[in-house]
């Protein structure tokens, strides 16, 4: 998953960085408004981490730019204001949810978990494609019950393959949502990863989950059950 951070405080903002790719996300960072405002519109993230009081164009008004440009990805803000006003300001605004300063790492985490997946679909963190059960809370795969060992980047990729069970996913968006530096972006690292997902996956061929949509890119084809 890849979560954008807009943060002006540079100690926070690299806190919430680390904090988060310890926790399996890939993260980009923006130092003011502007520089948020840019990532939004052109860079693909799965959630904004998104401080109302920044420099340059402020938080409220990147929420009701990106609305407005139909930027729908789920939003986190965080403020020091503790009056009731401003956190209704922010959700009236199209955030989806809010922290006030200052706060635990560990429920900022565990609300981007919820958020993301929320809007694909998922009302919980066990996301199940029978016979595959991903963990999100311990990040662990089981099939029919049995724990399969998986590398980190197998592990985000086939979370985001499940995660939009159904969708075609072109090699370039799961680029993106694996690797936050743009050097390491390779379609043909994603080609070998599918390879061993679906030998660990299917080491017998019968179940096929991901498949190969020619020319587009892959779809987790194993329906999801909510």
């Amino acid at each position: 998953m890849r979560v954008l951070v807009v943060e002006d405080e540079s100690v926070l903002r690299e806190q919430l960085s680390s904090a988060l790719i310890a926790a399996g996300f890939v993260v980009d960072q923006a130092i003011d408004g502007d520089e948020g405002l840019f990532y939004g519109h052109n860079y693909p993230c799965d959630a904004v981490v998104l401080d109302l009081g920044l420099p340059g164009k402020n938080g409220m008004e990147l929420i009701a730019e990106w609305r407005s440009a139909g930027v729908n990805v789920p939003i986190l803000i965080l403020t020091a204001r503790s009056a009731w006003q401003d956190k209704v300001a922010g959700l009236e605004a199209g955030a989806d949810d809010y922290l006030v300063k200052p706060f635990v790492m560990q429920e900022l985490i565990a609300r981007l978990h919820t958020l993301i997946r929320r809007a694909s679909g998922w009302s919980h963190n066990l996301i199940k494609c029978p016979p595959y059960e991903l963990d999100r809370s311990a990040g662990t795969l089981a099939i029919e019950g049995v724990g399969i060992e998986l590398t980190r980047y197998e592990y985000r990729l086939l979370e985001y393959l499940m995660l939009h069970a159904g969708e075609v996913l072109s090699k370039t968006s799961l680029t993106e949502h694996l690797y936050a530096d743009e050097a390491q972006r390779d379609s043909n690292v994603i080609e070998v990863f599918v390879r061993r997902l679906r030998s660990k996956l299917d080491p017998d061929s019968t179940r096929l989950p991901i498949e190969t949509v020619r020319g587009a890119g892959y779809r987790f084809v194993t329906p999801k059950q909510q």
